[in-house]
């Protein structure tokens, strides 16, 4: 009664992945990126239990706490890196799992590369999907140069900027949060073993995690705005120079970091956007999952989460007993109330860290501790 072909639209962590876990499930995967060089990019990435749990059940957990820095706790700050309070992290996937782990992005990307290739699935790299059709039967695809083909079921998992929500009929796109993003990676102080947050500072929140033996991951998360509008771009300053600039006012390991930003580092900012498609995510045999459907500002670090977690009970879910058109509504009963809580309340966080609703520090922590409690007590 499952589904015997797939094919994945995107290859970042999403489809990745989603094909890992249905080849696990014998079933036919072909993978489209639209990329024509598959790699890991991006930056820092600090990735919770139930992420790890994910690549648990594809076989690529051992691999990737190899690559990063496991941690069980963090510590709130003062802006001068006077200590507020030092408190465990829960372990939203299980006991016998890190509660998080600081990676670079492309590390973990890279390990899923290469596992894909292993697996056997079909990977074709600088290519995206032109068209759709679909009947009680098969899903038709027309791809961007021309080819075509026929599956069991069509996947989007192409982020947040996503075309297939457009093709298989999902109305939804991404809003401003209200911030933006600078991020670093530099050298790792020898005294920093778990990630630190920054309150009461010059902008909304700065910090960092380790992510390997000689580097750590910063942030700052500022107002929203283009690199053009404070000040970057053509003719303007570099971006290394405005996080630079943005970044004066925090002390202690922060204030460290800071004169280490320069000519060479690797520096981005990124405007922050989220997204919350209705239920249900898809129209007959095509669905988009992961940031197509859903993506939250990094407040409660769970944006890789949400997208592995989708990934591998989309394979359950539709490798089972089941006919398709039982199955894909068991899986929006499965998702929705996850995906809808960390979503609403990291934006609820972000209005918080704005000042744009009245709020305590207690609300604050009140309301990270219940989505990380929620996420370790429930079924994913």
């Amino acid at each position: 009664m499952g589904v015997s072909k797939v094919l994945v639209v995107g290859g970042g962590i999403t489809g990745s992945v989603l094909s890992l876990a249905l080849a696990r499930r014998g079933v036919s995967v072909e993978l489209v990126e639209i990329s024509p060089v598959w790699h890991g990019v991006g930056h820092g990435i600090t990735v919770q239990g139930n992420a790890l749990r994910a690549f648990e059940q594809v076989g690529v957990v051992d691999e990737i706490l190899e690559r990063g820095v496991p941690f069980d706790r963090m510590r709130l700050l003062k802006a001068d890196g006077g200590l507020i309070v030092q408190a465990p992290t829960p372990r939203t996937g299980g006991p016998h799992l890190p509660a998080t782990l600081g990676a670079l992005r492309s590390d973990i990307q890279n390990v899923l590369c290469e596992r894909i290739y292993a697996a056997g699935v079909t990977v074709r790299l600088g290519l995206t999907v032109r068209a759709l059709a679909q009947d009680s039967r098969q899903a038709y695809v027309e791809f961007s140069d021309g080819s075509t083909g026929s599956y069991d079921l069509v996947v989007g998992a192409d982020g947040i900027r996503s075309a297939m929500r457009g093709i298989i009929g999902v109305d939804a796109a991404p809003q401003p949060s209200g911030m933006s993003i600078w991020r670093v990676v530099a050298h790792r102080p020898a005294t920093m073993d778990c990630a630190e947050v920054y309150y009461g500072g010059p902008r909304y929140k700065a910090g960092y995690s380790p992510i390997s033996a000689d580097q750590c991951y910063a942030y700052i998360l500022d107002q929203d705005g283009t690199l053009a509008e404070f000040g970057g771009g053509e003719g303007g300053r570099t971006a290394w120079e405005l996080m630079y600039e943005r970044s004066e006012g925090y002390g202690g390991t922060w204030g460290e970091l800071r004169e280490t930003i320069g000519p060479d580092s690797n520096v981005s900012h990124t405007r922050i956007e989220w997204l919350l498609a209705q239920d249900p995510w898809f129209r007959g045999r095509a669905l988009v999952i992961g940031d197509a459907a859903h993506a939250c500002p990094p407040l409660v670090a769970q944006g890789a989460a949400m997208c592995a977690e989708d990934a591998v009970v989309l394979a359950e879910m539709v490798t089972g007993a089941v006919p398709l058109e039982r199955a894909l509504p068991a899986f929006m009963a499965r998702r929705w109330p996850r995906v809808e809580i960390v979503v609403r309340n990291s934006m609820q966080l972000v209005r918080w860290e704005m000042d744009l609703e009245p709020h305590t520090d207690q609300d604050v922590a009140d309301t990270m501790g219940a989505t990380l409690g929620f996420l370790a007590a429930s079924e994913a």
